[in-house]
């Protein structure tokens, strides 16, 4: 039986003296479009930086393609949220891009052909081309956050994580984003998306996850829709909430 391109095994991460996930299980297979959904605080961004490496686990592991991870694993590539950036860096669009490959570079080693091509393939699948010498302090929203999936997207990665993705962005910009992520799973990779849109979710992802402090359930758009209690125990909402009244219309 093949292992899951990613498997989170009972996870448990301590930040600052307290506990903010437990007990957290969770799979994405490799062809899978995953999107993990929570309140604010419940622990998204803390999964995926634990995913990365970046934090060490209270408790549990975490798998990648079958193996543990660690930092600068090659096989991820990770999109942050656009307010981690540094945009006002005088550095080009191709430039930011080449960034997602400078841990397979050594000091002494420059840039070859390989990594250009990398780059042009990934500034490609973004429609960003024509804007690869552009300086990236003069980008608009949704052009910042081509960049930063296709910088992911030159380390032609088997799992690729999602922070937020949507986050701010015009509706073209997001179906664009949207298609390429299922384009990426039906290729055979693995993405996981944290997300609050949750439109996007259910006609975007082949499963969906709610967290908050511990994964509280898993399935498919259609099984978590049909299942409104799960969805105020994880949110803490009445059953009057808006978003149940979402769910229903989605």
């Amino acid at each position: 039986m093949t292992a899951p391109a990613l498997a989170v095994e009972r996870l448990a991460v301590d930040l600052g003296g307290r506990r903010v996930l437990t007990d957290a299980d969770l799979t994405v297979d490799r062809g899978e479009l995953l999107g993990l959904i929570g309140p604010n605080g419940a622990g998204k961004t803390t999964l995926l930086r634990s995913i990365l490496g970046l934090l060490r686990p209270a408790a549990g592991r975490v798998l990648v393609d079958g193996g543990p991870t660690r930092p600068g694993r090659a096989a991820i590539g990770y999109v942050p949220q656009r307010h981690e950036f540094a945009w006002d860096y005088p550095i080009s669009v191709a430039g930011v891009v080449m960034t997602g490959l400078t841990r397979r570079l050594s000091v002494l080693r420059r840039p070859g052909t390989a990594e250009w091509e990398a780059v042009a393939d990934a500034l490609d699948r973004v429609r960003m081309t024509d804007l690869a010498e552009r300086p990236v302090g003069q980008l608009s929203g949704g052009q910042r956050q081509r960049v930063l999936v296709a910088r992911a997207l030159a380390l032609r990665p088997s799992l690729m994580l999602l922070d937020e993705p949507f986050t701010g962005l015009d509706m073209p910009t997001q179906e664009l984003l949207s298609a390429l992520f299922r384009e990426l799973a039906r290729e055979g990779r693995a993405v996981l998306m944290t997300t609050h849109d949750l439109v996007s979710a259910f006609y975007g992802c082949d499963r969906l996850a709610l967290l908050n402090r511990t994964v509280t359930a898993v399935g498919t758009p259609t099984e978590l829709r049909a299942d409104p209690a799960v969805w105020r125990e994880t949110f803490g909402v009445t059953a009057d909430s808006p978003l149940l009244r979402i769910l229903k219309a989605a």
